[in-house]
């Protein structure tokens, strides 16, 4: 049974930066591809950033520029940090495992207050 832990959420001024871990447990196979998702109230689950076990990344548009994914495979553990948040920044953020298939974290809340 695939596990996601995530850590690091809370509550932060504008400026200011968080950093969000996400730890992987009972996978067999190595991990395609980690990822960070967030959502905020009234509003869908949307991508915030994505790496390959090659080291590939994406960002949303939004995020790039202050936002930087990173993987340490040796752990299986993805990280998100964040710099320069924003008010819209505020979420419930998720990380995201895909394996054989895709597996969900428990979700950190984030909240960036004006």
């Amino acid at each position: 049974q695939v596990q996601l832990v995530e850590s690091g959420g809370g509550l932060v001024q504008a400026g200011g930066s968080l950093r969000l871990s996400c730890a992987a447990s009972g996978s067999r196979f190595s991990i395609n591809v980690l990822g960070w998702y967030r959502q905020a109230p009234g509003k869908q689950r949307e991508m915030v950033a994505t790496i390959t076990n090659g080291g590939t990344t994406n960002y949303a548009d939004s995020v790039k520029g202050r936002f930087t994914i990173s993987r340490d495979n040796v752990k299986n553990t993805v990280y998100l940090q964040m710099n320069g948040l924003k008010p819209e920044d505020t979420a419930v953020y998720y990380c995201l495992a895909v394996i054989i298939q895709g597996y969900w974290g428990q979700g950190t809340q984030v909240t960036v207050s004006s």
